[in-house]
């Protein structure tokens, strides 16, 4: 793949659309496998995003129950929303900035790392939750599940490509 062709945007329709749909449930898969069972398994804390989802969806004045919050998360941020930014905002401009020398995984990681800062840092403040959750062990949990997110999302992408 040329430079300009790394750079350029993928094109809008059903195959786009069907890339993000595969990517985001196989990370969105990777995030809550993490989250819900194999964190918890170790000891850590388990990840419930569709409470933040709630919380979020509770502050706007919408309905907030559990149907609405696994929507939220799964759907609107897994599947559309994360895809999104990866593929049109934050991939185009790592290619735009620094080429595609460090491949797809370094910049996927990066990208979950920057979706954990997003979640844990700023919708928790919209929510009315504590700033990274006082950075308590869900906070790191969070982290490792975003930086797994992006890395599962960028090798799919990859893959399909």
């Amino acid at each position: 793949m040329t430079t300009a062709n790394a750079e350029r945007l993928p094109s809008v329709g059903i195959a786009t659309l069907g890339l993000m749909f595969i990517a985001g449930f196989f990370a969105t898969i990777a995030f809550d496998l993490w989250g819900q069972l194999v964190s918890p398994a170790l000891g850590f804390a388990t990840l419930s995003p569709h409470g933040l989802a709630k919380s979020l969806l509770g502050s706007l004045g919408l309905p907030a129950g559990d149907f609405a919050g696994y929507f939220v998360h799964f759907y609107l941020v897994g599947l559309i929303g994360y895809p999104v930014g990866w593929l049109f905002i934050f991939r185009p401009a790592w290619r735009a900035v620094v080429g595609d020398r460090f491949g797809w995984f370094v910049p996927s990681a990066l990208y979950g790392f920057g979706l954990w800062v997003f979640a844990i840092g700023g919708i928790t403040a919209i929510a009315g939750l504590p700033l990274f959750l006082n950075f308590t062990g869900i906070t790191w949990v969070a982290l490792v599940g975003h930086v797994l997110y992006g890395i599962v999302l960028g090798f799919a992408v990859d893959r399909i490509e």
